[in-house]
């Protein structure tokens, strides 16, 4: 399946193209042949026709039990959700006149996040007087990403962004 929900898939009646290519039951290859005769079939072995590859030429058709099958397909995409990994941005908010104690705490917090698989965000924030020593900051985010290089590699680099410094984190692979 090729991303279509389940509800719009064709069923039986609706599949109106002069062509299809039918796959049985237990998967096997039954060929190119008109949607009336693989209608046949299916309404014989008291199942139903889906159409499982609408852009296909021929389109594909299917014989199973749809309900089973529209079953089967929600199951399916539960699990493939269940296995997905959110990944959030953590944002790290410091300043320029940070302690080393303080840059230690932060930089601890990160970690914490990175081991977690998330992405951190790294803001530098400048208030008043301290927009004039912007450049000589740079060295406070440099030394924060060097300090969490053994399990971070350095995703954007420190960029200017109005009265703030950004820089992004990500877990090494």
């Amino acid at each position: 399946m090729e991303g279509k929900a389940i509800s719009e898939l064709m069923i039986n009646e609706e599949i109106r193209d002069k062509e299809i290519r039918v796959i049985g039951e237990a998967g096997q290859q039954l060929g190119i042949m008109s949607a009336r005769e693989a209608l046949a079939l299916a309404e014989e072995a008291g199942l139903d026709l889906v159409k499982i590859a609408p852009t296909a030429q021929p389109p594909v058709c299917r014989i199973v039990d749809y309900g089973k099958f529209k079953y089967e397909q929600i199951r399916k995409e539960k699990e493939a959700k269940k296995k997905q990994k959110v990944t959030e941005v953590k944002e790290i908010r410091l300043s320029p006149n940070i302690d080393t104690n303080d840059l230690n705490t932060k930089i601890s917090a990160a970690r914490k996040f990175l081991t977690k698989g998330d992405r951190v965000k790294v803001t530098l924030r400048f208030r008043g007087r301290e927009m004039a020593h912007m450049n000589t900051s740079k060295h406070i985010l440099d030394d924060f990403a060097e300090s969490l290089a053994d399990i971070s590699v350095v995703e954007k680099a420190p960029k200017v962004e109005g009265r703030s410094m950004t820089m992004f984190l990500t877990e090494k692979r």
